[in-house]
C-alpha cells in the first residue's frame, strides 16, 4: 500500500536483491562535490546511489561508501555503461573497472545498467554477455537496462542467459510516463526507475503541480517523486544542496489522491511540447 511506505521501503529485484524504492542520482554532479553529496544523503537515510561510467564520478561515490558509517551491504550502488570495448575479454574488463573504482579489486555492486542502446545489437549483446559473467561471478548482484524500449528488449532473448533484464531505467514524470514500455517491464517482473523524476526543475511553475503542492504544503518536487513512489517507480533525484537533498527524502508524510494522480497522469504528452524528449520503444 501507498500510504505504508517509508524512506526503508523496498522493491524485490528477480536476483533477489532488494532495491530501495528512493535513489539518489549523481548525474551532472561536479566531481569535488559528489562525495559531500552523497555522504548527505546516506546520513538523511538514503541507501540507493545511482552512478554510471560516462559521469565521471564513480571514484567519489566509493569514497562516500567507504567513509559513510555503514555496512557495505546496507548501501545499494548502481553504475551503468555505456559501450563495449573491442572484445569480449575488454568488453568484461571495462564493466569490471567499475567494480574496482567504487568498491575495491574484491568488491561488488548491487546493479549494473547498460546505459542506452545506441551501441546497437552486437553492441548491447556485448555488454550484456559482459554482464551475466560478471553476475555468475557474484561481482554484480543484479542486471538491467536503461532507456531501453519494448522492441530492444524482446531482442534480448535470442542471446541472454539472464532475462529479462532485473531493471530499466527511463526518464519518467508526469510529462513523459512512456506507458507502452513501463507497462511491459512491469508485466515481466522487471523494476521501472525513473530518472529525472524533478523535471530538472522546468515544471515547477505548473499550475496543476503547483495547486497539487500547495494543497498539500509541499514542494512541488516533493510530489513529483510521491507521484513516482505511488506509480511503483524508484525515483532518482539529484542534487548538491544538503537541504535539498533532505528535502527530497520528506515524501512519506502524506499521499496523493486517486484525483491528485489522475491530474498528473493527465499532463502525459511523452515529449510533445515540453521540455523533454521521449525514449523510442525501438
Amino acid at each position: 500500500m501507498a500510504s505504508s511506505l517509508t524512506l526503508q521501503s523496498t522493491l524485490k529485484l528477480k536476483s533477489g536483491t532488494a532495491i530501495p524504492r528512493l535513489g539518489f542520482g549523481v548525474w551532472d554532479s561536479p566531481s569535488h562535490l559528489t562525495t559531500q553529496s552523497c555522504l548527505s544523503a546516506l546520513k538523511t537515510g538514503y541507501r540507493h546511489i545511482d552512478t554510471a561510467q560516462v559521469y565521471g564520478n564513480e571514484v567519489e561515490v566509493g569514497k562516500a561508501v567507504r567513509e559513510c558509517g555503514l555496512k557495505r551491504e546496507d548501501v545499494f550502488v548502481t553504475s551503468k555503461v555505456l559501450t563495449p570495448d573491442n572484445d569480449d575479454e575488454a568488453t568484461y574488463k571495462k564493466v569490471l573497472e567499475s567494480v574496482k573504482k567504487i568498491d575495491g579489486e574484491d568488491g561488488y555492486l548491487d546493479l549494473m545498467l547498460i546505459h542506452n542502446s545506441t551501441a546497437g545489437p552486437e553492441g548491447v549483446k556485448m555488454m550484456w554477455q559482459a554482464m551475466e559473467k560478471l553476475h555468475s561471478e557474484g561481482r554484480l548482484k543484479a542486471i538491467g537496462v536503461s532507456n531501453f524500449g519494448v522492441g530492444t528488449i524482446d531482442r534480448m532473448k535470442e542471446y541472454a542467459q539472464v532475462w529479462p533484464p532485473m531493471v530499466n531505467q527511463l526518464e519518467l514524470h508526469p510529462w513523459l510516463q512512456q506507458r507502452e514500455v513501463v507497462s511491459y517491464c512491469q508485466k515481466n517482473g522487471m523494476v521501472v526507475e525513473a530518472y529525472c523524476p524533478l523535471v530538472r526543475n522546468q515544471k515547477a511553475e505548473d499550475p496543476v503541480l503547483s495547486g497539487i503542492a500547495k494543497e498539500h504544503s509541499k514542494t512541488t518536487a516533493q510530489i513529483l517523486l510521491r507521484y513516482c513512489l505511488q506509480k511503483d517507480w524508484v525515483p532518482l533525484p539529484k542534487s548538491d544542496n544538503a537541504d535539498r537533498i533532505a528535502q527530497n527524502a520528506d515524501v512519506y508524510g502524506f499521499e496523493l489522491s486517486k484525483e491528485d494522480m489522475a491530474k498528473l497522469d493527465e499532463q502525459n504528452t511523452d515529449g510533445n511540447g515540453s521540455l523533454v524528449v521521449a525514449v523510442s520503444n525501438e
